[in-house]
């Protein structure tokens, strides 16, 4: 798909018909230099005019939006907007999820060397995003983009040094075994909980085969999975994330042993390097009730996790799960807990054997016979959803609505006879073997026709409202906060404990645990330890309120402006973290540098320079220190370029700059973030800041600062109107 100099490839186009509906068509695009093109049919020569085209500038951005369905066949979504106009957007889908991880790549790297071509980036103005009638487009570089996109990154490598919390107790049917050491809670005792197991095995396939398997729920699955009866989707909340109801057989459970089943809240996503992440926890659904005849299991984190090697085949698959099967007869919970775990975890030998058989060529097409009927719709309202943990139900996450489709002004850029003119392109999978999920009998209670609502039972979980409210959502609120009187000021509502030992804290981290670009990492891709941070964490908030809270520094009565009232030199870079919803909140952290910016260079140009250089520069490396192995695996150790992932605000004052950055403008980070927020008083998070170095005279590079968040309750964070601004 990758030529010299460009990359190319059928897509399909997403826009909206004359009645408010989304419907593709299939279009043959083209990126070369930083011109996308778009054809209806491959043209047959280089000359060729197409019929569309769009620049793909610094200041085009690209999200990643999981899996949706069209015309009964399931496209991997990716969306392009204008920075500067959110209107002015471009939705694609790839019918495959390297396929769309490649074009996602190639695009934001034609973004980047826009970027990086220019020699006064600070003065360049934004070019419209618009996919106007083409003319010819000079090519200003022979770069081979394919090339640069594709390049293999190390699956292995991480940019945190910490201990595995894994220790292998057997070996068995060519699996390792290892079972994870249990963490201490807030009050320093181990908590008590089924135990977690894992088991890794190398399977003879692609990490991209061996996900779509591990995906589907038809009932091709039972080739490998011998305690498979049959799943459906139960609701598709977002393209990364869904809830699934398994059955499962007793023929493989100890005798005498009924039936269970399974319903679970299923999150996906795909790292840089192809490694597939598929993350589950138990969850309770109104319309999904237990079924006669079966016990419904709770896991209470579990997962998979396909890392390709280097040559694509084989790939490392790891199998975590931890979960009490509800056995009620006391003799039996000992020991047959962690046997039926093991012979659970098998799977893996299972599906390792499948693909040795099938040559590793075999994979299970996603079939949207498992995907609900709103899946298409513009909203869905969103079904009482709670998680079940240590035996007690807690409220889970909202999923954010369906995102606004394609821009009206986009669409008018399109041939408005494609609507109806158009032939629909035919259906790959009408004769799946899923189709009998279409048609489950009620008993199942797998409702594909249905429009749920969203309600909130706990008050102490309602941080995970990310969406829209609820009914009585404020009024328990209120009276869960009455007693608020006390009045703070910004950069003190979150108290500061070096020791670790208070719950709902902050410290500054260890800089050794992070892994920076040593001086030879352009020749050599070395990373060694940090020493040190530039510059000194002094202040922590823990916000909450109705709306989005901006520019923080700039509030009157804060430490920010204490300073400035006096004069004083100092310099502070705040970072503003926000998760919208009915309900934004802000963690925002204050670090203040004592030299003059001037004697950082690198620093001096981010400060004062324009957003696309520091979407391009700003990078993040977090760490769960302590904490659940499924929240673990979905935050990861590896450093993340966080302009390019999500949207940041910048805010400069006289003596500092804040960056505001919205956890709600990305699907993937949206998943990851409520899945943390559901566990935030059992973890401690540590994360680093810096300055990515791309030059010999930007290297080594230097953490800007750290912090350790120990405990974080979501019951403390304090409303902005108990905050003094005088």
């Amino acid at each position: 798909m990758g030529l010299q100099g460009k990359m190319e490839g059928w897509l399909c186009l997403i826009r909206l018909n004359r009645l408010g509906l989304q419907y593709s068509r299939k279009r043959y695009f083209i990126l070369e230099d930083n011109c996308l093109k778009s054809f209806k049919f491959i043209p047959t020569s280089p000359t060729e005019e197409p019929v569309r085209s769009a620049i793909i500038d610094s200041c085009i951005r690209v999200t990643d939006n999981g899996r949706e369905t069209f015309h009964r066949k399931v496209l991997f979504i990716f969306t392009l907007y204008n920075t500067s106009d959110h209107n002015d957007q471009l939705k694609l889908g790839a019918t495959s999820p390297e396929e769309a991880a490649n074009w996602i790549h190639c695009l934001k790297d034609a973004a980047l060397n826009t970027e990086r071509s220019l020699n006064a980036p600070s003065r360049r103005k934004w070019q419209p995003f618009r996919l106007s009638v083409s003319k010819s487009v000079a090519h200003k570089r022979s770069m081979d983009m394919a090339a640069a996109s594709f390049m293999h990154v190390d699956a292995m490598t991480f940019d945190v040094i910490a201990p595995s919390p894994w220790k292998i107790f057997g070996c068995q049917n060519g699996l390792r075994l290892f079972k994870e050491a249990k963490d201490k809670g807030s009050n320093g005792k181990q908590r008590d909980g089924s135990p977690a197991v894992m088991a890794v095995g190398v399977i003879e396939g692609t990490s991209e085969a061996i996900f779509r398997t591990l995906m589907c729920l038809g009932q091709s699955r039972i080739e490998w999975d011998f305690s498979f009866y049959r799943g459906c989707v139960v609701e598709h909340l977002d393209g990364h994330t869904d809830i699934v109801h398994i059955q499962l057989y007793n023929h493989w459970l100890p005798w005498g042993t009924k039936r269970r089943d399974l319903l679970l809240r299923r999150y996906w996503r795909r790292e840089e390097d192809g490694t597939y992440v598929i993350l589950y926890h138990s969850v309770i659904h109104s319309k999904c009730p237990p079924q006669n005849g079966y016990v419904r299991a709770c896991i209470k984190s579990g997962g998979h996790v396909i890392t390709p090697t280097k040559h694509d085949k084989p790939s490392i698959v790891k199998h975590m799960i931890s979960i009490d099967w509800k056995l009620w007869k006391p003799y039996m919970k000992k020991g047959a807990t962690v046997s039926m775990t093991i012979r659970f975890l098998e799977r893996i030998a299972a599906l390792r054997e499948m693909f040795k058989a099938k040559e590793g060529n075999y994979f299970s097409e996603l079939s949207p016979a498992v995907l609900t009927s709103d899946i298409d719709l513009p909203v869905i309202e969103k079904e009482e959803i709670k998680t079940e943990v240590d035996y007690k139900m807690i409220t889970d996450e909202r999923v954010n609505e369906a995102k606004n489709p394609v821009s009206s002004n986009l669409t008018r850029l399109d041939d408005a006879a494609d609507e109806f003119y158009d032939v629909p392109e035919p259906s790959d999978d009408e004769h799946s073997d899923l189709a009998w999920a279409s048609n489950a009998s009620p008993e199942v209670g797998c409702m594909e026709s249905y429009h749920t609502k969203l309600t909130t039972a706990n008050i102490v979980k309602k941080l995970q409202d990310l969406t829209v409210q609820k009914k009585g959502y404020m009024d328990l609120q209120e009276m869960a906060r009455d007693q608020e009187c006390v009045s703070f000021c910004y950069g003190a509502t979150l108290q500061k404990d070096q020791s670790f030992g208070i719950p709902c804290s902050w410290a500054a981290a260890d800089p050794s645990s992070f892994l920076i670009r040593a001086d030879s990492y352009l020749a050599d891709q070395e990373k060694v330890k940090a020493k040190s941070t530039l510059m000194q964490m002094v202040a922590a908030d823990w916000l909450r309120s109705d709306r989005r809270e901006d520019d923080l520094a700039s509030r009157p009565g804060g430490i920010v402006q204490r300073y400035a009232s006096q004069g004083r030199p100092e310099f502070f870079f705040i970072i503003n973290i926000q998760v919208p919803g009915a309900t934004t909140y802000n963690l925002a952290l204050y670090y203040m540098l004592t030299s003059p910016l001037e004697e950082t260079p690198l620093l001096e140009r981010f400060v004062n320079g324009d957003d696309s250089f520091r979407n391009s520069r700003f990078k993040l490396i977090p760490y769960i220190s302590k904490g659940s192995w499924i929240v673990k695996q979905s935050v990861g150790k590896k450093a993340c370029l966080v302009g390019q992932a999500l949207e940041v605000h910048y805010f400069r004052g006289r003596n500092y700059l804040e960056l505001g950055i919205d956890v709600g403008s990305s699907t993937v980070a949206r998943g990851v973030v409520s899945l943390v927020l559901g566990y935030l008083n059992n973890l401690v998070i540590e994360m680093a800041f810096l300055i990515q170095g791309n030059t010999p005279e930007e290297l080594p590079e230097f953490l800007l600062g750290t912090c350790r968040l120990n405990h974080l309750d979501v019951s403390k964070s304090i409303q902005t109107d108990s905050v003094r601004i005088s």
